[in-house]
């Protein structure tokens, strides 16, 4: 997998621009820090006191892009996806890219790899305004918005332990979905109020 890093071992790359496909980076880590990718065959190094540097990913051939992702959030992503750096796809993280629809987004592009409803309905509930790209060939074959419905099931473990859906019971976790964005669930069993927090300590 070739996982761009910082010096810190986070996948991250800063730019101002993007597309759904392919996307671009701009004056990156002027301070002169090293950006890595996780292969011996490419590492990226900026000078210090280089100035501006653009920094272009290419587009990929099949797979997903996942745009409009809250910013800060594309590493809980990976994790919802399950990459850890062991599955051999080929992934590209951008994080704190300028937006027009909001000041900062993240955006992760996965190859050969489609995803599948149970994924894009936890993307939802850390990035309600997420946008799942479908690309094929290089276009862009499907492109739909994540949407949480009035209620979830079996998505996330309530976090009162004494919940009847945590009893051993064959008793399926049911929320109400009472806000996306902050995002506030409510127990259907025990009322139990959940917010995003609560939600990202399962991933």
């Amino acid at each position: 997998m070739h996982l761009i890093r910082d010096v810190q071992n986070l996948a991250i790359l800063l730019g101002r621009k993007s597309d759904n496909v392919g996307f671009e980076c701009h004056d990156l880590f002027k301070s002169g820090k090293e950006l890595r990718v996780k292969d011996e065959l490419e590492v990226i190094e900026l000078s210090k006191g280089s100035g501006a540097k653009d920094l272009y990913v290419k587009k990929i051939r099949n797979g997903s892009v996942i745009d409009h992702i809250s910013a800060g959030h594309a590493l809980d992503v990976l994790k919802i996806l399950g990459i850890d750096g062991g599955e051999g796809h080929i992934v590209s993280v951008a994080m704190n890219v300028s937006s027009k629809a909001a000041s900062k987004k993240d955006i992760v592009k996965v190859e050969n790899r489609e995803l599948k409803p149970g994924e894009v309905d936890k993307i939802a509930l850390i990035a309600p305004s997420a946008t799942i790209n479908i690309i094929r060939d290089y276009e862009v074959a499907e492109k739909t918005r994540v949407k949480l419905p009035e209620s979830i099931r079996g998505i996330v473990r309530c976090a009162n332990p004494a919940c009847v859906s945590n009893a051993g019971e064959p008793v399926e976790p049911k929320f109400l979905v009472e806000r996306q964005d902050p995002l506030r669930l409510r127990c259907f069993y025990c009322v139990r109020i959940m917010e995003k927090q609560d939600v990202l300590k399962q991933f």
